[in-house]
């Protein structure tokens, strides 16, 4: 069985993990700070950015596989794909060193956490429903 619609995701969201991991990394050369953040709060924020994605995402990935594996809906898993591009995009965005809560972060993190919610319940119905 092939998964082509998780593969269509996790190619777009390695496209936005490939630009965090530059941004970081030129940050890093530009300031010379090889680990941690020296103090920056530009470079802690270009940590989170990065390090939130990483966090959340490769889960999400798994997830939407093991649902597309079972046989979830084509257009469930497009609408969650497209949520989770849009949001994980939008979360690193709305990251500021001097504000806690910004449109951007919020509309990341509550899209993020209703992929995850989605995901999780679609997985855990179709295992129950195979048992």
């Amino acid at each position: 069985m092939t998964i082509p619609i998780t593969a269509l995701y996790a190619a777009l969201l390695v496209a936005v993990l490939v630009c965090l991991t530059t941004r970081i990394g030129l940050l890093r050369a530009k300031t010379g700070i090889s680990i941690l953040d020296g103090g920056s709060k530009q470079v802690a924020v270009e940590m989170r950015r990065h390090g939130n994605f990483a966090e959340h995402v490769p889960l999400l990935i798994v997830l939407m596989a093991i649902v597309e594996v079972n046989g979830g809906n084509p257009l469930f898993l497009h609408v969650v794909g497209l949520v989770l591009v849009i949001c994980r995009i939008a979360h690193p965005l709305g990251l500021h060193p001097d504000r806690v809560q910004t449109p951007l972060r919020l509309v990341g993190a509550v899209g993020t956490s209703l992929s995850t919610i989605a995901l999780g319940l679609m997985a855990l119905l179709q295992g129950i429903a195979a048992i």
